[in-house]
């Protein structure tokens, strides 16, 4: 193996690629036998296997894990890829995300993380890391998007957002990225599994009062908070902690903008980025 080739000059995805190829091997299988067996293109397992694709999918991991009779390997493999473009303290929030039934956040100043676009992301992630090189940059945005995945799974979860007006106002990047942004929020909204109200300024104390939070609803399990600070993330399950923020946001709910409404000032910032 040249030094182009080896483990430390090998990115994430092209490690991955490569144990799958190895284990592919040792079990004597072609990559159209393990496509098959996994219930994927030849194609698509030579990408992985070349580390050509942004991302396996968890689906195609547990297919490996079921061909090769490697348990929870790969999928393993997968998430601590998923976790190593994220902040540790972040983790534990990203695993409860990917289960939840309900998912109810309150945004002050930016986009929630699920429902940005593309390049409204790059902007946040290189502001916040400046010493970042652009391929870890892309990473982080990569795995941001990936977030949205949830919403693939059979029993996809609700997204309820509830978001300041100044998320909308506060200009991130360019107005060409903002324009964007709010063009992606009307998409979004349009999604029977997705509830979106603007809290405008208008409202005054009970919007400038609350702290941006998120609760996680589970159908077997009690809903959890989570809240983040310039230090990092800190979840909460006390029944208390929980049934206060609950209590929040139902009063952010009633002093939000309706759906539609909200809809419609989205339509109409969007203009005024266009213009």
């Amino acid at each position: 193996m040249d030094e182009a080739t080896s483990p430390d000059h090998l990115n994430p995805l092209q490690r991955f690629g490569r144990d799958v190829k190895q284990v592919r091997l040792a079990r004597k299988l072609t990559q159209k036998g393990l496509g098959r067996a996994a219930g994927y293109s030849e194609a698509y397992v030579s990408r992985v296997e070349a580390g050509l694709l942004a991302r396996p999918s968890e689906k195609f991991a547990r297919g490996l894990d079921i061909a090769f009779g490697t348990g929870e390997l790969f999928a393993g493999l997968l998430r601590r890829i998923d976790e190593g473009d994220h902040p540790s303290w972040f983790a534990p929030y990203l695993n409860l995300e990917g289960r939840a039934s309900r998912i109810l956040a309150y945004s002050t100043s930016l986009v929630m993380g699920m429902l940005q676009t593309e390049e409204y992301a790059q902007v946040i992630f290189r502001v916040s890391n400046p010493q970042a090189d652009a391929e870890a940059i892309e990473g982080k945005v990569a795995a941001r998007l990936r977030r949205r995945e949830v919403f693939e799974r059979d029993d996809p979860p609700i997204l309820w957002s509830i978001m300041h007006e100044a998320c909308l106002r506060t200009v991130v990047g360019s107005s060409e990225v903002m324009a964007g942004q709010l063009e992606f929020l009307l998409t979004a909204a349009a999604s029977p599994r997705v509830k979106l109200q603007v809290m405008p300024f208008s409202a005054g104390a009970p919007a400038a009062h609350a702290k941006p939070f998120i609760v996680l609803r589970f159908t077997d399990a009690p809903a959890v908070l989570y809240t983040e600070t310039r230090v990092g993330g800190k979840m909460h399950d006390s029944e208390q902690t929980v049934d206060a923020a609950l209590d929040d946001y139902d009063l952010l709910r009633a002093h939000a903008l309706s759906p539609d409404r909200s809809a419609t000032l989205i339509k109409t910032l969007l203009e005024e980025y266009r213009a």
